[in-house]
């Protein structure tokens, strides 16, 4: 490991878009860390990572070339299904890993790489950044201040108004890679609404389907091309309008998930991919009081507190601005926070077991869904396993990781 005076030596694997959003915010030389290494398997993405890094870059094709090299950390960022085998492989090697949300593609998937870093002891970071959003701080803040009694209900509707160009044209659109929308992109607010409940989910039913895009028959292979190759939302709108899709197209756009949480409190999730808006909007409800965001960048949290009729004028308005930089801010916070980690072990807002919890929350609403709704129990982590994580990835102090009670297992 580097001394603490020099750069974090990072390698990035896969130079698609998300993961060039994170060596971004990862490559500081001279501040703390550096990107000094890539991967990726398509040529153009690897002159790109060297054009943006210099000739000094080191780039391969192969992860595995990596295994060996001088590295303080490695962000992984490549599509979900691969996260298993690459993670698996940095943490046998003694490599820090950041693997971006989700973890991986099914439950199993999750507590084999929990498994790998438990017995190498090999620090875990998943890239959960919407713990670090400043809406979801604000309410988790309120709430924790009792702005609202206990938590008995959550409600988020997410509204995926790109979803056509952003899930349906690449590999996101075969269940193969995903399992499902629930787990690619519902695992960031299912992971919130646990965050925000203070409880993980214990049992979930859910319903959905390919409601709208199954019926489009254009389509294209984009082999090799990113999402800002292809991406012209100004003329992709209805929805039906779209053309170019992913020739596989077997993942739901239309979802609705109902949790009953460890603890007692109950939650629900739906994900719509053909909004014509799109932003996240949660309503929590507790004992005393209800609070509601409005928008989820520059956005405002209200909290009511008094009994009424319909009012626009809350008890408490809190204005939330977003911070600069990509997702909110979010990508500079969570890669600031895997440095911190990895160089001495320092408390984090996310939690590797709470990552697999949304994992194994969104899996077995995918299974409920495709099976017409039938409730399925969400199985818990090992506890040996939580008792390790506990012990060597201590969470931020502002946000306690929240256990299941041994009684409600």
């Amino acid at each position: 490991m580097s001394p603490v005076t020099d750069d974090v030596r990072l390698a990035v694997v896969g130079f698609g878009v998300r993961s060039s959003e994170l060596a971004e915010s990862a490559h500081q030389p001279g501040t703390g860390s550096r990107i000094v290494a890539a991967c990726d398997t398509q040529p153009q993405r690897r002159e790109a990572a060297r054009a943006r890094y210099g000739p000094d870059l080191r780039v391969e094709t192969d992860y595995r070339a990596f295994l060996d090299a001088e590295l303080d950390g490695v962000l992984v960022a490549t599509p979900d299904h691969t996260h298993g085998d690459i993670a698996a492989a940095f943490l046998e090697a003694g490599i820090p890993t950041f693997v971006e949300k989700p973890l991986a593609i099914t439950t199993a998937g999750c507590d084999r790489i929990l498994d790998v870093a438990r017995h190498t002891g090999t620090r875990l970071y998943v890239g959960h950044n919407m713990r670090h959003m400043p809406v979801v701080r604000a309410m988790r803040d309120l709430i924790q201040r009792g702005a609202i009694g206990q938590v008995k209900a959550i409600w988020c509707r997410h509204f995926v108004g790109h979803g056509g160009d952003f899930y349906f044209k690449d590999w996101h659109a075969d269940r193969r890679n995903t399992t499902g929308l629930l787990v690619q992109k519902g695992v960031h607010d299912i992971d919130v609404i646990h965050w925000l409940a203070g409880a993980a989910t214990k049992r979930v039913t859910a319903l959905g389907e390919l409601s709208v895009y199954g019926e489009i028959k254009d389509r294209t292979g984009h082999d090799g091309q990113l999402m800002i190759d292809w991406l012209q939302p100004e003329e992709n709108w209805p929805p039906l309008a779209q053309r170019g899709l992913h020739p596989v197209v077997d993942v739901e756009d239309l979802s609705m998930m109902l949790m009953q949480l460890h603890g007692g409190a109950f939650a629900s999730y739906q994900q719509c991919h053909f909004t014509p808006d799109y932003w996240r909007n949660y309503t929590v409800i507790g004992t005393e009081g209800r609070l509601e965001n409005f928008g989820d960048e520059d956005a405002v949290v209200k909290v009511w507190q008094r009994r009424s009729d319909y009012r626009d004028d809350a008890d408490l308005v809190v204005p939330v601005s977003a911070e600069e930089g990509a997702h909110a801010g979010t990508d500079q916070r969570i890669v600031n926070e895997f440095i911190r980690f990895i160089r001495d072990g320092a408390p984090t807002v996310t939690s590797p077991i709470a990552a697999r919890d949304a994992v194994a929350a969104a899996c077995a609403a995918t299974a409920s869904l495709r099976a017409g709704g039938c409730p399925i129990d969400v199985p818990r982590p090992d506890p040996a396993v939580e008792r390790y994580f506990e012990s060597v990835h201590p969470t931020h102090p502002s946000a306690p990781t929240f256990r299941a009670c041994d009684a409600d297992r």
